[in-house]
C-alpha cells in the first residue's frame, strides 16, 4: 500500500512538471520582442527617448527608453501594436520602409503627408520584430514657409486651432486600404453632401463667429394608395348604365409632396437654449393625383369627370424664436416664437395637432422636468386636397395652455393637464373643389359660431416594465346654431383613451381602448357627442388603420362619417375646413396589436381594432332611417416600416388595411330602392354584404 501511495505521489508530480513545463513553454511561445535603433534625422543616435508599444487589441502599453547607442528592446505578448514615442518628442516613420516593418503595417501620417508620426499593425508573433525609425523635435523644426513665430502663450504638444467646432476627427484609415473587402474607416473627412459627416449645412459649425448657425434640410414625401370606400353616385353617374344610389367605391391616389427648409440661429447648440432663430420651410405639392371612377367627388361641377391633378405652394414653417430669460443656472428657459409653426397639443394628437401662424410662449424649469405652453392661433384656410396650409385666413382662433411634469410618481412617466378654447366664426366657405364646407350642408345649414372650451389630463411613459398612454377631455361651450339640431346647443361631452403595453425582446404587445360620447338626442339642445378641434391621432393603428386613415362620406349628404386622419365619427363637412359639430353619434374602439422589430432595419405592425357607435340616434336622424344598429364592424390592418440605411434619412412604409363591415355600418350605408348595400357587396337583392373595404398605400420619404 505503501509503495502504491508513493507512485501515486511521483505520478502527480510528474503531472505537475509537465503541466509547469507546458506552460512555461507556452507562455514562452506566446510573446515576443519590438527591438531596433532611433535616430535623430541628421542621422545621430537618439538617446533617453521613450518607444511606446499599444496592443491594439487591449490598448495595453509597453514602453522602455533607447540606450546611448539608440537601441532599444520591449518585451510584448503575440500581437497586434501600435508604435509611437513620448513627447517632446515625436517619430518620423518612412513610408518608403513599410515593407520592412511587415506585410500588415500600416504608417499614419499627418495631412501634408511630410509627417508619419505612428505605425500601426506591427505583428509580433513569438520572435523579434525590428523597427528602425527617426525621431525629431516638433519645436525645433523649421516649417518650410520660413522660420516659425514665437507665441508667448503657446503651450508646449498643443497645436491651435481656430475654435472647438473645428477641431474635429483626423482622416484614419484603420487597415490602410481605403476600406477595400469592406473594412472601416472609423474616421474621415467630412463631406458637405452627407448630413451624417460633420457639416457646416446640418449645424455642426458656426458660419459666423462662434455662435451664428445654418441648418439646411430639404424632404420628399411620395404616396400611393388604392382604397375601396362607400360612394354616392351622385345625379350624373359616371356608368350610363348604372341606376344604383351608391356608385363604384374603389378610388386610385398619387401624391409628391417636397419640402425646403432653412434655419439661421444664433446659440451653442448644446445645453444653453438658443438667443434666438428664424426659420421658413416653403412646401409644394406636386402633383396631387386622384382617380375615383365616379363624377361629382374630384369636384362639384359633374363635367370635371373622375380624374383631377391638383397643385399647391404653401408655407408650412415661417416663425421667429427670441429667447426671453433664463429661469436658473441650468439653462432651464422662457422663450418665445410668432409665424407659422407646428404644435402639438398632447402626446397623441387627440385634440390639436397642426402646422399653422400663432404666437407661442414656452419654457421650462426644474432642469427641464417642467415645461409649458401658452399658444394663441389665428387659423390659416386649408388647401382641400393636399391639407397644406393657404394663404388666406379663417374667422377661427385657438388658444391652448398646457404643462408638463416628468417623473411622475416615479421616474419614466409623464403628466400633462391641458386647458384649450376653440372660437370659430361662421362664414361661407367653399373648398378648392366647389363643395360648400361652412357652414356644414346637412340639416338646418346656416352660418353659426362655435365656442367650445375644452380640460384635459394626459398621461405617457411607463411604470415598471408597464408602457401607459392614457388621455381623458371634457368639452364644454355653446354653438350658436347647429345645423342638425337646428337650434343653439349647449356643449358637454367627453373622450377618453387608454394604451397598455409590454416589451418582450424584440415584441410589443399592445391593448388599447378609445371612446368619445354621443348624442342621444339629436334635436334637443344639448350637444353631447365629442369632436376635437383639428385632431391627427397616433392611436389604435395610427395610419394603418382603416377607419383612422380614410375619410368616409355619408352618402346622401354633405358630411363625413369620419374625416381622414380622424377617429371620430363627427358628421362635420371637413376636419381642416368645416367646423366642429358636437351632436354625432360617439364611438367605442377595441385595440389589440403587436409592433416587431424584425431587423433592426425593418419593423412589422399588426392591429385588430372592433368600432362601436356610442349612440345611433344623429344618423337615423340625419338619414331619415330608423333602427341603426351599433356594431360598426372589424378593421385589421398590417404595416411595415423599412429603414435600408439604420436611418431615417431614408423611409419606406407600407399598409394594408381590410374593414369588415358590421351590422350598423351595412345599415347607413344600404340602399333602400334596390334593398342592397355598397355596390359591388352583393348581387340581386341580396341584404348583407359580402366584399369587404380596403386600403393599400405605400409612403417613400426622403429627408437631407
Amino acid at each position: 500500500m505503501v509503495s502504491s501511495c508513493f507512485k501515486l505521489a511521483l505520478l502527480i508530480a510528474a503531472s505537475l512538471l509537465i503541466l509547469v513545463a507546458a506552460d512555461t513553454s507556452n507562455a514562452q511561445s506566446s510573446s515576443g520582442r519590438i527591438t531596433g535603433k532611433v535616430a535623430f534625422v541628421d542621422g545621430k543616435p537618439a538617446a533617453g527617448v521613450l518607444v511606446v508599444a499599444t496592443n491594439q487589441t487591449n490598448t495595453d502599453n509597453s514602453s522602455t527608453r533607447t540606450k546611448p547607442d539608440g537601441s532599444y528592446s520591449i518585451k510584448v505578448r503575440s500581437g497586434a501594436y501600435r508604435i509611437t514615442v513620448a513627447a517632446p518628442f515625436e517619430a518620423r516613420f518612412d513610408r518608403g520602409k513599410a515593407p520592412e516593418y511587415g506585410t500588415f503595417s500600416n504608417i499614419i501620417c499627418d495631412e501634408s503627408k511630410k509627417k508619419c508620426p505612428t505605425l500601426e499593425n506591427v505583428i509580433v508573433d513569438g520572435g523579434e520584430r525590428k523597427i528602425d525609425f527617426t525621431v525629431a523635435d516638433p519645436s525645433k523644426e523649421v516649417p518650410a514657409e520660413g522660420p516659425p513665430v514665437a507665441d508667448k502663450n503657446a503651450v508646449p504638444d498643443r497645436r491651435e486651432v481656430r475654435d472647438r467646432w473645428r477641431i474635429g476627427f483626423p482622416e484614419y484609415d484603420r487597415y490602410g486600404d481605403k476600406g477595400a473587402r469592406g473594412r472601416d474607416i472609423p474616421f474621415k473627412r467630412g463631406r458637405w453632401y452627407n448630413p451624417y459627416d460633420q457639416n457646416i449645412l446640418k449645424g455642426d459649425r458656426p458660419i459666423i463667429g462662434n455662435d451664428y448657425f445654418m441648418i439646411l434640410s430639404g424632404a420628399s414625401t411620395t404616396g400611393v394608395e388604392l382604397r375601396r370606400t362607400p360612394s354616392g353616385n351622385n345625379v350624373s353617374s359616371a356608368n350610363p348604365d348604372s341606376n344604383n344610389f351608391f356608385g363604384r367605391p374603389e378610388s386610385f391616389s398619387f401624391s409628391e409632396t417636397l419640402q425646403v427648409s432653412f434655419e439661421f440661429f444664433k446659440g451653442q447648440t448644446v445645453f444653453r437654449p438658443r438667443t434666438w432663430a428664424f426659420k421658413i420651410s416653403p412646401t409644394i405639392s406636386i402633383p396631387n393625383y386622384l382617380n375615383a371612377r365616379e363624377n361629382g367627388i374630384v369636384n362639384v361641377d359633374v363635367r370635371r369627370g373622375t380624374t383631377r391633378t391638383d397643385y399647391h405652394v404653401s408655407l408650412e414653417e415661417a416663425f421667429g424664436e427670441v429667447k426671453l430669460f433664463d429661469t436658473n443656472d441650468n439653462f432651464d428657459a422662457v422663450s418665445a416664437r410668432v409665424g407659422i409653426q407646428s404644435f402639438n397639443a398632447d402626446f397623441r394628437g387627440f385634440l390639436y395637432s397642426d402646422n399653422n401662424l400663432g404666437a407661442r410662449v414656452f419654457g421650462g424649469f426644474s432642469n427641464n422636468k417642467t415645461q409649458f405652453n401658452l399658444a394663441w392661433f389665428h387659423q390659416l384656410e386649408k388647401d382641400t386636397n393636399s391639407g397644406l396650409n393657404a394663404f388666406e385666413f379663417r374667422k377661427q382662433n385657438v388658444y391652448i395652455a398646457n404643462i408638463f411634469r416628468q417623473d411622475f410618481l416615479t421616474k419614466g412617466y409623464t403628466i400633462q393637464a391641458v386647458g384649450a378654447y376653440n372660437d370659430d366664426r361662421g362664414d361661407i366657405h367653399y373648398d378648392t373643389n366647389g363643395f360648400l364646407v361652412r357652414p356644414a350642408l346637412v340639416g338646418d345649414a346656416r352660418q353659426h359660431n362655435v365656442q367650445a372650451g375644452y380640460i384635459g389630463f394626459n398621461g405617457d411613459g411607463h411604470i415598471g416594465v408597464l408602457n401607459l398612454t392614457n388621455s381623458y377631455y371634457f368639452a364644454f361651450g355653446k354653438d350658436s346654431h347647429n345645423p342638425i339640431a337646428g337650434k343653439k346647443t349647449d356643449i358637454r361631452a367627453h373622450m377618453a383613451a387608454v394604451e397598455a403595453s409590454i416589451d418582450k425582446n424584440w415584441l410589443r404587445f399592445r391593448a388599447s381602448a378609445f371612446f368619445s360620447s354621443g348624442d342621444s338626442n339629436p334635436t334637443d339642445n344639448k350637444a353631447t357627442g365629442f369632436d376635437a378641434i383639428l385632431d391627427d391621432p397616433n392611436f389604435v393603428g395610427g395610419q394603418f388603420s382603416y377607419w383612422n386613415r380614410q375619410g368616409i362620406r355619408l352618402v346622401s349628404t354633405e358630411v363625413g362619417l369620419v374625416q381622414g386622419n380622424s377617429l371620430l365619427p363627427t358628421l362635420r363637412s371637413s376636419k381642416t375646413e368645416g367646423q366642429a359639430n358636437f351632436v354625432n353619434p360617439g364611438i367605442f374602439i377595441y385595440n389589440a396589436g403587436v409592433d416587431a422589430e424584425l431587423t433592426q432595419t425593418f419593423k412589422a405592425i399588426f392591429n385588430a381594432n372592433y368600432l362601436r357607435f356610442h349612440r345611433t340616434e344623429p344618423l337615423e336622424y340625419v338619414l331619415f332611417q330608423p333602427n341603426v344598429r351599433h356594431e360598426i364592424g372589424y378593421d385589421l390592418s398590417l404595416g411595415a416600416v423599412y429603414r435600408p440605411f439604420l436611418i431615417n434619412n431614408l423611409t419606406f412604409t407600407f399598409g394594408g388595411s381590410i374593414f369588415f363591415a358590421g351590422k350598423g355600418f351595412r345599415d347607413v350605408y344600404t340602399d333602400r330602392a334596390r334593398n342592397c348595400p355598397i355596390p359591388n357587396f352583393c348581387t340581386g337583392d341580396v341584404v348583407n354584404p359580402s366584399k369587404p373595404q380596403y386600403s393599400l398605400f405605400s409612403q417613400m420619404k426622403l429627408i437631407f
